[in-house]
């Protein structure tokens, strides 16, 4: 895939593009684009922070790695007994018009060749381009010491064709002390006819993610949500604002928190112990299927913090977002 950032990447690995020769260089950058390996690179203070999959390898684009701020993995990219987890991502199941179900949050569902994994997929989630690159030492309203965001645009693929389109913007803020905020936000755009959404109250992921073997519950990570109720049994399937993922590995304590959108409408949310969790859709949209029709859009977000320390950081953040 030919890469879409031939100029912009490089004047970014040295200032922000907003100000080329700035007297306080912004600390966050956006390093590179790596077409032949398919993945964009995020920089905070000259250090990878985290990095989009989008390589044709892949039938769900997906963030991985996200790391810690000691550089540690927080999430796995594949893992089993689940192969399908993809560490940071989107997927549902969808009906294009009156057409076959699609599976795409069980994308091994979608092989060609079950035998032969390496013939593909006949229906995925397809990168299309990198555009809105843009980096800065002022973060606005974001808090931090600066900012760098990509717009990803994406298409639903069903056999060979499009059924919906996808924006997706990661922006990054750095917040000092290698702690730092990934805001995400995506729109899916029904241009091609009415899109059925029929996932069910689990396999969806809006967004989902997959904490790694060191980090999970079952290795003494500790689920934690707004109003202090802790570990898989207190928080599934239960209302909460944000959840806190954190452990103690090698003596350092770290972990990230993730906030579902302030926009009044309650979330419950999915936690396991082995480290898949997520907020779900608003309740009306959760476990039962609705339709995008053609010509309509539908929107969502989520900001993740990752932070030195346990579920205090989390709290703090919390108050910072109000």
């Amino acid at each position: 895939m030919k890469s879409v950032l031939p100029s912009i990447v490089g004047a970014l690995m040295l200032a922000g593009c907003q100000n080329p020769a700035p007297a306080d260089p912004p600390k966050l950058m956006l390093m590179e684009d790596h077409p032949q390996q398919g993945y964009l690179s995020f920089h905070v203070s000259n250090v990878e922070v985290m990095r989009y999959q989008y390589g044709s390898q892949w039938a769900l684009p997906h963030i991985w790695p996200l790391r810690s701020p000691s550089g540690k993995d927080l999430l796995v990219q594949k893992t089993e007994p689940f192969p399908h987890h993809r560490s940071l991502w989107i997927a549902d199941k969808l009906q294009f018009e009156d057409g076959p179900v699609i599976d795409y949050y069980h994308e091994w569902k979608n092989l060609i060749d079950p035998e032969n994994p390496s013939k593909g997929h006949h229906s995925y989630i397809r990168h299309n381009k990198i555009d809105g690159v843009y980096s800065s030492s002022d973060s606005g309203d974001l808090g931090g010491k600066g900012m760098v965001k990509a717009e990803i645009e994406l298409s639903w693929i069903a056999h060979g064709e499009p059924i919906m389109d996808q924006t997706t913007r990661y922006t990054v803020v750095d917040h000092e002390n290698g702690e730092y905020a990934l805001h995400m936000d995506w729109d899916y755009r029904a241009v091609y006819g009415d899109v059925h959404f029929k996932s069910d109250w689990v396999h969806y992921g809006w967004p989902f993610l997959r904490m790694s073997e060191t980090f999970k519950g079952d290795s003494g990570g500790t689920i934690t949500v707004d109003d202090g109720r802790s570990g898989q049994e207190a928080t599934n399937e239960k209302y909460a604002s944000w959840l806190d993922y954190s452990n103690t590995v090698d003596g350092v304590t770290e972990g990230l928190a993730v906030y579902s959108p302030n926009d009044g409408q309650r979330r419950k949310w999915l936690t396991r112990e082995y480290g898949t969790f997520g907020p779900r859709r608003p309740d009306h949209l959760s476990g039962k299927p609705f339709t995008l029709k053609k010509g309509e859009s539908m929107s969502g977000n989520a900001i993740l913090f990752v932070h030195n320390g346990g579920v205090e950081a989390a709290i703090k953040f919390a108050a910072q977002l109000k």
